[in-house]
């Protein structure tokens, strides 16, 4: 390509960096700008909101870019426009597959119109939550993205003072920080005690990790199980085993060996994790017990192996999609100064029906 001067686009690239050399050491917007043959607003603009500009706009600021190796100065950025275009996401663990699907919309709505994500790990037990938001805090991004509801109080007065927009997801509360994107935990664990009523179980129990959302969802199980007649008579509950979050295949095999010793006779299983459930399938069929011919089986989560799985696993399907991208709506319309309808959204939940229940 050869820009108005007769010049070869490659000698400029060659001569802006040789001048940042000399002068301050870096290539500057000004520079990749002259390079692209727009004006500084206009590249800037190509960076930060490449929707904003032409496909051939766009082409060749990317390309002066790629020739200068020039990095945008975010910090400066952020104090001459008082936006980062960065927004924080908390999660429990980016071990467990769970997130992974709200954590991809996320980042991919965010990066549409130019934001950036950035991804911090909590903990199960929010051990290192405080610290994690002072860390989050002091960056002052555009929005934070959390992972359930804040139960810390020093946490919730920080997020509050900061002014940051914040949104909580996968819970539910009338009383957010800001905004929420979430579902039920106790519906689902009644929803699927009801579900199990009706395809004949009468004797259910559950494997659950020992985080909060978990717990929630086991406890208004057990509740809608007795409720329901699904115990054994006499019983102050159903039986259940509790293991440490984030859950795994070897815990569900180790849980369903533990519910067997003292409770021969279950006919159905619920458990906090996809997981979970796979490792539930994996020792009845270890011990020869037919699923779900003697015991029915149900995860949470549906994630990408349930369906293939033989049996097939009937899970609690969440739309991991729909949460990120409304997260991700919710923060740009309010760092960019747009009011948020509908700022609480219960996007609720829904069982997928397949054969291991």
């Amino acid at each position: 390509m050869i820009d108005k001067l007769n010049k070869p686009v490659a000698d400029d690239a060659a001569e802006v960096k040789r001048r940042g050399r000399r002068g301050t050491g870096s290539v500057t917007l000004r520079d990749v700008a002259k390079l692209a043959g727009v004006a500084p607003i206009t590249a800037s603009r190509a960076l930060n909101s490449p929707s904003a500009v032409s496909p051939l706009v766009l082409e060749r600021v990317q390309d002066a870019v790629r020739r200068t190796g020039y990095v945008p100065n975010m910090l400066a950025g952020g104090l001459a426009s008082s936006k980062s275009r960065l927004v924080a996401a908390v999660v429990p663990t980016i071990a467990g597959p769970v997130f992974q699907e709200s954590v991809h919309s996320l980042t991919e709505a965010l990066a549409e119109h130019g934001y950036q994500l950035m991804l911090g790990q909590s903990g199960y037990q929010n051990s290192r939550e405080d610290a994690l938001l002072d860390a989050i805090i002091g960056r002052r991004p555009d929005g934070v993205v959390l992972t359930g509801i804040m139960r810390s109080a020093d946490g919730r007065r920080r997020l509050l003072a900061s002014g940051i927009p914040v949104v909580e997801t996968w819970d539910l509360t009338a009383t957010p920080i800001d905004m929420l994107v979430g579902f039920s935990h106790e519906n689902i664990g009644i929803a699927v005690a009801e579900y199990l009523h009706e395809r004949g179980c009468r004797r259910v129990a559950s494997i659950n990790g020992n985080d909060d959302r978990a717990v929630r969802r086991h406890n208004a199980f057990a509740q809608a199980a007795l409720r329901l007649g699904m115990a054994a008579p006499g019983a102050a509950g159903i039986p259940s085993h509790v293991v440490q979050a984030p859950t795994t295949l070897a815990s569900g095999r180790e849980g369903l060996s533990r519910l067997l010793e003292h409770s021969p006779d279950i006919d159905a299983v619920f458990c906090s994790s996809d997981m979970l459930a796979l490792g539930v399938l994996t020792e009845a069929q270890a011990r020869g017990i037919p699923v779900p011919r003697q015991l029915a089986v149900c995860g949470f989560g549906d994630l990408g192996f349930a369906r293939d799985l033989h049996p097939a696993l009937t899970t609690v399907r969440i739309d991991g999609t729909a949460i990120g991208q409304l997260a991700a709506r919710f923060i740009m319309d309010r760092a960019e100064g747009r009011s948020v309808d509908q700022p609480i959204r219960d996007i609720g939940f829904s069982i997928v029906r397949r054969d291991s229940a």
